[in-house]
């Protein structure tokens, strides 16, 4: 992959200044490239770009000066069949990428290149830099309203702020990506703004259906897809979300549009700075991560900030390395989000999908005066009941339910009614469960949890509330169970269901 001609000339390549101020390559370690430079040496953070033997130029970055002649440059691009004496010429700024209505729709890599066998941008195609400064407190615009999601327990527990910054946690395989990729289905079709999606570090087969899905589905010319996956060089997936902040400050200030900001998984860029941290000779810090771990992470996420009349949405999936939260990197992200969705490898077990952790999960929206009293009510009752049925669950496990007094019985029976009413089949799962996707709006999900909060689902069968949308479509699923069996047997099956039903399936 070599940077296209477009791509040089957004980055100033005809703006520099005459040859003297070219440089000279001296040393290539992987992606490392030391060259020198005639003074002044070009700033941290310029793009440069060094030419080939064999044709083309590969796109490198300053990191560092090393003396008042070398600068030690991280490659965001393959450097095969690179050698000491190739020529680097300055850009005389920061990398430029292509944004504006010319890239909805489109597929791009870190530098602005398109990569979906698409025809090329148009070369009048507008450009920011990659590197900007986070907009002034006083510019910046509070979060305004709700961000419905129909997804009921984030509706619930983790309500988003439309202009806020929310952060799914989550070790490997408990439902990071499809949480997302259901959210940008759920959202995307009824959002009246943009959306943006960083693919940092992920894999490329997901990039691949990402697209597909997404062109299927007629989506696709509202959204810009900006991606370095995990085959890339790390200074390509270390820039990959200031690329996509760009284009989306773009549609913030000058198109005064707002945006949905998804970003797939930021914890890969952190990975990525810990390995160019390295690369370029950093001591290491806590846990092996780079030195400067919480400056990074600050300047992307201030980044994200919403403006007077436009709003950027964030929503960001975070893998938990070894499902260990006290690590550096995901206490780091965290500080910076409104909203904290942790999704549990035991409810995922268990088959509860989302698995989202209702104790865990967090969101300083939750409070009467934004969500309104009732909404912080229900909330509330529903996290203190399976607050204390996980308080009795070892006592279950030892001497079985019957030997809680009645009370401890009913609200265990409700807090597992409540955790599967909270289960929600999805849109993006339908082609391997063959159940229809459910969005559900608030005042359906608050009903049904007061509803079975009241006890009037006390005598349901559990598997009637497991998968489904509203509480109607439970009771008619509950009815339909009711008809075969006489009235008595299934009081008993209703009312009696013990803790040997945890792992119970789909109906």
């Amino acid at each position: 992959m070599t940077a296209s001609a477009d791509v040089r000339h957004a980055a100033g390549e005809t703006g520099r200044p005459g040859g003297d101020r070219n440089g000279q390559v001296v040393a290539v370690r992987g992606a490392v490239v030391d060259i020198t430079f005639p003074p002044p040496l070009p700033p941290i953070d310029d793009a440069l770009f060094i030419a080939r033997p064999g044709g083309g130029q590969i796109l490198a970055e300053v990191q560092a000066h090393l003396d008042p002649g070398t600068v030690r440059t991280i490659a965001l691009e393959p450097t095969a069949g690179l050698a000491r004496g190739s020529r680097a010429t300055r850009a005389g700024g920061p990398l430029q990428v292509p944004v504006g209505e010319a890239v909805l729709g489109r597929l791009i890599d870190v530098s602005g290149t398109v990569r979906d066998n698409g025809p090329p941008l148009p070369a009048d195609c507008p450009r920011r830099p990659i590197h900007a400064p986070a907009p002034p407190l006083a510019l910046r615009a509070a979060p305004e309203g709700l961000f419905a999601t129909g997804i009921k327990v984030l509706d619930l527990l983790t309500p988003l702020a439309q202009g806020g910054k929310a952060a799914m946690f989550g070790g490997a395989g408990v439902g990071k990506t499809v949480l997302v990729m259901e959210l940008i289905h759920a959202m995307v079709a009824g959002y009246q703004g943009i959306s943006v999606f960083a693919g940092v570090g992920e894999r490329s087969r997901e990039g691949h259906e990402m697209l597909l899905d997404m062109r299927n589905s007629g989506v696709l010319d509202r959204t810009v897809l900006v991606y370095g996956q995990m085959n890339e060089p790390p200074g390509a997936r270390f820039r990959v979300p200031m690329t996509a902040l760009a284009v989306a400050e773009y549609f913030r200030d000058e198109k005064h549009q707002n945006v949905l900001l998804l970003m797939d998984n930021i914890f890969r860029f952190v990975q990525a700075g810990a390995e160019v941290s390295g690369l370029i000779g950093r001591l290491p810090s806590r846990v092996g991560y780079q030195p400067t771990l919480a400056s990074e992470v600050a300047a992307l996420q201030e980044r994200i900030a919403s403006r007077a009349g436009a709003a950027v949405t964030a929503i960001e999936a975070v893998y938990v390395p070894a499902d260990d939260f006290t690590d550096p990197a995901v206490t780091t992200i965290a500080a910076h989000v409104d909203s904290t969705v942790v999704l549990s490898r035991a409810m995922a077990a268990e088959g509860m999908y989302p698995a989202v952790d209702p104790i865990a999960s967090s969101s300083v929206l939750l409070d009467p005066l934004v969500v309104g009293q009732e909404h912080a009510d229900v909330a509330l009752a529903v996290r203190r009941t399976i607050e204390h049925y996980r308080g009795l669950q070892d006592v279950i496990s030892l001497l079985g339910l019957e030997e809680l007094g009645s009370d401890d019985r009913r609200i265990v029976g409700r807090a597992r009614r409540l955790q599967r009413f909270l289960t929600q089949p999805f849109s993006v799962t339908e082609a391997f469960t063959g159940v229809p996707g459910r969005s559900v709006p608030v005042a359906d999900t608050l009903a049904g949890c007061k509803a079975i909060l009241a006890g009037e689902c006390d005598d349901w069968q559990e598997s009637s509330l497991y998968m489904v949308g509203t509480l109607e479509e439970a009771r008619t699923r509950e009815t339909a169970a009711r008809a075969p069996a006489s009235g008595a047997d299934h009081a008993a099956s209703g009312g009696g269901d013990t803790a040997d039903k945890a792992a119970e399936g789909r109906p």
